[in-house]
């Protein structure tokens, strides 16, 4: 097995187990799981699979990215609703948290399974 590819299998499945792992408490592993994302990026960075995957998981990355920051950024003004003085609507902007937290989560169940039925076509 060639060096590249090696290491872009640890990182996918590296960063795979961080974004799973991070998911137990999705607030304080919110880092865990931009890291993990970022690894999976990477891996897949190296794999040189495809552009079209590259892409998809950079704007997964992204998503996360921007997600994770804004709920920082939120949380060092106070929060938001309660007694904050700041609307829910702010929630808004952490929506891409979750949403690139789900659509890397597909992407990797989706490999996986391809990744068995080639396994097992070729058995």
């Amino acid at each position: 097995m060639k060096t590249r590819s090696l290491w872009s299998r640890i990182l996918v499945i590296v960063g795979s187990i961080a974004m799973l792992i991070g998911a137990l408490d999705p607030l304080e592993g919110s880092v865990v799981i931009l890291v993990g994302s970022g690894l999976v990026a990477l891996g897949t960075f190296f794999s040189q699979v495809g552009r079209q995957l590259l892409t998809y998981w950079i704007s997964v990355f992204t998503l996360i990215a921007v997600g994770v920051a804004a709920m920082f950024v939120l949380s060092a003004f106070g929060g938001i609703g309660g007694t904050s003085g700041h609307s829910m609507w702010w929630g808004v902007l952490i929506l891409p948290y979750p949403i690139g937290w789900i659509m890397g989560i597909v992407s990797l169940l989706l490999r996986l399974v391809r990744s068995v039925r080639h396994r097992h076509v070729a058995a």
